[in-house]
């Protein structure tokens, strides 16, 4: 008969918290289970194969006397083999529920595929998730053990929505990270540089484009992990920023419009154009939690960053003409761009009038305003 001590429980809860946000802790909470039933192995199939997948392959993490115990790993499963396949969703059950010991003994699936790792005894559950379709449970024991009783299936059952919740909590959880990264590429795309600080200006976090300007010296800096402008008044002025930025966010107020400023370059490059934008502390937190700043920097000068290939199917153009708005666009005359080309001056002129044909666009400069501001840049996998 299965118990669960309050300690066992505190410990499985505890480690299923832990999952939500670290699915590495998916294997000790499985190792929990393992002890708590007394069982030889314990697997979670997270994703089943497709059913157009040749290869069979799913997603599991799985634990006892395996060499990848514990770990998240693909895996080749003939899940239309199984006898556990179509059980009753959030259903428990177990081996001898669906068929005799004697036709067990001499299942197929059994004889090939469980008895090599003294796999007998089975107990489990198809458990329903919002937006995840049912993920598996399985508990067995070896030969020679007790069969799972109706209280092991009890305290399953007991145990089963608090394994459901969690899985949903971690779904949501990967849903809004990946929403996250997803953010943050299209801005590192957009040539916008973002760094996280706190309120002492420690940089915190930094994407790739703001780590490459951070690295040119030419204007910011970091010392001792905190963002200085090199000049001593911009710096003066970044500091006073961001002390509004967090006075904002200490105080609540909502609807704070973001400071701005420009960062003047001893390359004597156009002035950089920064932005602090305060977070806002969790109303929930007592007393001074800690807040954060976003701090957002635009290179004006900087090349466009956009996908020739989106550019063209955008605007309609070839790819000779697409070559030059592009130059265009990155601030070179039209003879200059023709140079660097290798085209001569008037093939670039025919080139442009084809461009402003195509595009209904009459100037030179308002094609580089509609290609700077187009979704090109989206395309892009450079960052």
């Amino acid at each position: 008969m299965s118990m669960i001590s309050a300690d066992s429980l505190d410990q499985f809860l505890s480690e299923l918290y832990e999952a939500t946000i670290d699915n590495e802790h998916w294997g000790v909470a499985l190792e929990i289970i393992k002890d708590i039933f007394s069982a030889n192995y314990v697997t979670l199939i997270i994703r089943m194969p497709h059913a157009q997948d040749e290869d069979n392959i799913g997603l599991m993490v799985s634990v006892g006397d395996l060499d990848n115990s514990g770990e998240m790993i693909s895996f080749p499963y003939r899940h239309n083999l199984t006898p556990f396949h179509n059980q009753e969703p959030d259903q428990v059950f177990t081996v001898f529920d669906i068929m005799k010991e004697a036709n067990w003994r001499e299942n197929a699936f059994r004889t090939h595929w469980l008895a090599p790792s003294d796999v007998y005894h089975v107990m489990g559950v198809d458990i329903t998730t919002q937006d995840s379709g049912l993920l598996r449970l399985r508990i067995t024991r070896g030969e020679n053990q007790q069969p799972f009783a109706c209280d092991d299936k009890q305290l399953c059952e007991r145990l089963l929505p608090h394994i459901r919740r969690a899985l949903r909590i971690n779904k949501q959880i990967d849903h809004s990270q990946k929403i996250e990264s997803v953010y943050s590429r299209a801005i590192s795309k957009l040539s916008i540089a973002t760094l996280l600080i706190d309120e002492q200006g420690t940089v915190l976090d930094e994407n790739i484009y703001a780590r490459s300007i951070i690295d040119a010296c030419d204007g910011l800096k970091i010392i001792g992990g905190r963002l200085e402008a090199v000049y001593p008044s911009d710096n003066k002025e970044l500091k006073r920023l961001v002390k509004e930025a967090f006075d904002a966010a200490l105080s609540g107020e909502c609807q704070v419009l973001p400071g701005a400023m420009s960062i003047t370059r001893p390359s004597g490059e156009v002035s950089l154009g920064l932005v602090v934008e305060p977070i806002p502390v969790n109303k929930w937190s007592e007393g001074k939690s800690t807040p954060i700043a976003m701090i957002y920097i635009r290179d004006a000068a900087g090349k466009l960053n956009a996908n020739v290939d989106v550019a063209r199917k955008l605007f309609g153009l070839t790819t000779a003409e697409n070559a030059l708005a592009f130059k265009l666009a990155d601030g070179l005359s039209l003879e200059d761009a023709a140079e660097a080309l290798s085209i001569k001056r008037n093939t670039a002129r025919a080139h442009l009038r084809s461009i402003f044909s195509k595009t209904g666009i009459r100037r030179q400069t308002e094609l580089v305003r509609v290609y700077v501001n187009s979704v090109a840049a989206l395309g892009s996998d450079e960052l």
